[in-house]
C-alpha cells in the first residue's frame, strides 16, 4: 500500500530510492515524534531540541498530504463511527450493532487507503490483501479493539515484502505501588518472500516475526505468570487444518476457545492430519481438535471430533486385551456437536489436570 502511495506522488525509481527512505524514515517515528514532526522530515527538515538538524525528504505539501492519510485515516473513521453511535446511546438504545460498525470501521480505513493508492495497480494489490487478512481477522471474532489496520507501521520495508504487523501489550499492568507500566510493542514481523532467495537461490514464501524477551518477561513477572514461576501445563488445544477453504472457520473454533479462557492454537503447516497431529503431540497438547467436511456437514449438524492426545498415548502404549480397552478407544476420540467445542475440550482438560 505504501509502495503505492510512493509510486501515485512519483518516488519510485532507483532516482528515488533516497527519498523514499527519508520518507520511511520519517513514518517511522511517528510514534516518537508526532505529526508536526513527521511533516517536517518530510518537507525541508528538522532541528531536535539539542540543535542538530535533519535533513527531510523535500517532498511538496501535495506529496506530504498523501503520505498523511497514513496517520489520518484511523482517527478519521473513528470520529465518524464515534458521532454514529452517539444518537443510538443518546436515546437509550440498549444494544449497539457491534459487527454492523466494525465493517463501517473496516471500509472507512479502507476506503481512505484506496484514495491514496488508488493510481497504483500495486497499491491496489496491497489493499485487496489486507481485506482478506481483515476478513479472516474478523471471521475469528476479533475486532478492531483487539486488532487493527495502521497505515503508519513500517518495519524495514526494504526487507520486507508484504503485510507488516507489530504486537502491543495494553493490559492494565501496575508495579508494587499500584503504578500503571507501559511495556508498548513486545513483538512484530511480516512477510518477506524474498529471504530465503538470498541463501537458496529460489524463491521461498515466508512470514516471521521476533519477541522482545525481556519486556515481556518482565510483563510476565509483573501478573505473577505461571509461566515465569515454572509451573508446568499442558501445550495448547491444536485445531487441525483438514479444509484450506474453512480457514476463516478454523479461526473461528481458536477464537471461540481462546474466549473461554482455553489456550489454543491453530496448525499454520501444509501437512495431512497425521502429521499435524505429531506436531500438537510435539506441542504436549492434552488434544486436539478435528473437522473435515464429514463433520461440519454432518446430518445432525456441523460437529467436531475431539482427540484426547495423553489418552491416546496411554492406549498406544498398551495391549488390547485390557478388558477397558474399547472404552478407553471411546473417550479418547469423541464426536459432538460443534456448540458444545468449549464444553468437551475442558473435560478433556479436567482429565489430565
Amino acid at each position: 500500500v505504501l509502495d503505492g502511495i510512493l509510486e501515485g506522488i512519483g518516488l519510485l525509481g532507483n532516482e528515488n530510492a533516497h527519498r523514499r527512505l527519508v520518507v520511511m524514515r520519517a513514518i517511522d517515528k511517528f510514534d516518537r515524534l508526532g505529526r508536526e514532526g513527521v511533516r517536517l522530515l518530510l518537507a525541508r527538515g528538522r532541528k531536535d531540541e539539542s540543535g542538530d538538524f535533519t535533513k527531510g525528504a523535500e517532498l511538496s505539501e501535495e506529496q506530504i498530504a498523501n503520505i498523511m492519510v497514513l496517520f489520518d485515516v484511523n482517527e478519521m473513521v473513528d470520529k465518524a463511527l464515534s458521532a454514529a453511535r452517539a444518537p443510538q446511546r443518546k436515546h437509550g438504545a440498549d444494544e449497539i450493532d457491534v459487527r454492523e460498525f466494525e465493517d463501517r470501521w473496516a471500509d472507512g480505513v479502507f476506503g481512505g487507503l484506496a484514495h491514496g493508492a488508488q493510481k497504483s495497480s500495486k497499491g491496489l494489490e496491497g489493499l485487496s490483501e489486507l481485506r482478506t487478512i481483515w476478513s479472516l481477522v474478523s471471521a475469528a471474532g476479533y475486532n478492531d479493539g483487539r486488532i487493527r489496520i495502521d497505515p503508519s507501521i513500517v518495519r524495514g520495508l526494504e526487507y520486507y515484502t508484504g503485510p507488516v504487523f507489530e504486537v502491543d501489550l495494553t493490559a492494565d499492568i501496575r508495579d508494587d505501588n499500584g503504578r500503571p507500566i507501559r511495556f508498548g510493542s513486545v513483538g512484530g514481523g511480516g512477510r518477506y518472500d524474498g529471504l530465503v532467495a538470498r541463501f537458496r537461490g529460489e524463491p521461498v514464501p515466508a512470514t516471521g516475526f521476533s519477541i522482545g524477551l525481556s519486556r515481556l518477561l518482565a510483563a510476565l513477572t509483573a501478573v505473577k505468570s505461571p509461566i515465569v514461576a515454572g509451573a508446568r501445563a499442558h501445550g495448547p488445544v491444536v485445531v487441525l487444518v483438514l479444509d484450506r477453504e474453512a480457514m476463516a472457520h478454523y479461526q473461528g473454533l481458536v477464537a471461540r476457545l481462546r474466549a473461554a479462557g482455553i489456550r489454543a492454537e491453530l496448525y499454520l503447516g501444509a501437512a495431512g492430519m497425521n502429521a499435524q497431529l505429531k506436531y500438537a503431540d510435539r506441542r504436549g497438547s492434552a488434544c486436539a481438535v478435528i473437522q473435515g467436511s464429514n463433520e461440519r456437514d454432518h446430518k445432525d449438524g456441523p460437529q467436531v471430533t475431539i482427540r484426547d492426545l495423553v489418552l491416546g498415548a496411554e492406549l498406544a502404549a498398551t495391549t488390547k486385551d485390557r478388558a477397558d480397552y474399547v472404552e478407553l478407544r471411546q473417550r479418547a476420540q469423541f464426536a459432538v456437536l460443534e456448540e458444545r467445542l468449549v464444553e468437551a475440550v475442558r473435560e478433556v482438560l479436567a482429565r489430565h489436570a
